[in-house]
């Protein structure tokens, strides 16, 4: 009777031991989950997030999961955007992103970066689809000019449109637009204003650039029309691209 005892005693603890083992196992089974590797500014998509590495994908054991961790991106979520500021160096949870982020607040320019407003028709900004966060291309349409055969001063030869900047970040849109370029004249004796819709309403987006970028942008809003592209994943943008009323209508 006693080996018996004996011979169901060991089996419950081998059992016992082989569940804790199972248990240890599984606990300790890597999961993917995302972490900010870099600042994640509010209204950012965490499709861009991951484009830009802001947010990056590591492993830890699932008993180190963080309740409500965010551990998979669907094409359903990756619009979503980050609701508020996400600092560096921790693990991101789904609440984090939503539709609309919360409250307003002042601008946070990026370090290394300056802010540079611009003011662009609704339909030049991509309608109301561009918020902070989004990236942007930038074009500038001006005219040409050849200078003349005989060393005299330069002709116009048509218009032109080129790629200014690319993947620009939005970091504000809306307040006061800042005007440049041509000033409007008032209206002459006994005319009236022309309505505000047919003057073209303005909107002020305020991009993220570098001071070299920043020159450039500045120049243009003085010089040029301007005119947004909404970027989109993976695409590219040659700088290069160049059309004139010769081309517009080739291949």
């Amino acid at each position: 009777m006693a080996a018996v005892l004996a011979l169901i005693g060991g089996v419950m603890v081998l059992l016992y031991a082989r569940n804790a083992d199972a248990r240890a196992v599984a606990a300790a089974s890597p999961r993917t989950v995302f972490v900010s590797s870099l600042g994640v500014p509010a209204g950012t998509s965490i499709r861009d997030a991951i484009r830009l590495k802001m947010l990056t994908q590591t492993q830890v054991p699932e008993r180190g999961v963080p309740a409500g961790a965010l551990t998979e991106v669907t094409d359903e979520t990756s619009s979503l955007l980050a609701l508020t500021d996400i600092a560096p160096g921790q693990y991101v949870l789904a609440a984090s992103f939503g539709d609309t982020p919360i409250g307003q607040k002042l601008i946070q320019v990026p370090t290394g970066k300056l802010a540079v407003s611009v003011a662009l028709s609704d339909p030049a900004r991509v309608g109301s689809f561009v918020t902070p966060g989004s990236f942007l291309t930038i074009f500038a349409t001006h005219s040409q000019a050849a200078a003349s055969s005989a060393g005299g001063a330069a002709t116009q030869t048509g218009m032109a449109t080129n790629v200014l900047l690319d993947n620009i970040q939005v970091i504000g849109i809306g307040g006061t637009p800042l005007q440049s370029g041509v000033t409007p004249t008032a209206p002459a004796e006994g005319e009236e204003a022309a309505p505000a819709a047919q003057q073209g309403a303005s909107f002020l987006v305020t991009l993220a650039v570098t001071p070299q970028q920043a020159t450039k942008l500045v120049h243009a809003v003085n010089s040029f029309t301007l005119y947004a592209g909404l970027r989109g994943a993976e695409v590219k943008v040659d700088p290069k691209l160049e059309t004139t009323d010769k081309n517009v209508f080739g291949g």
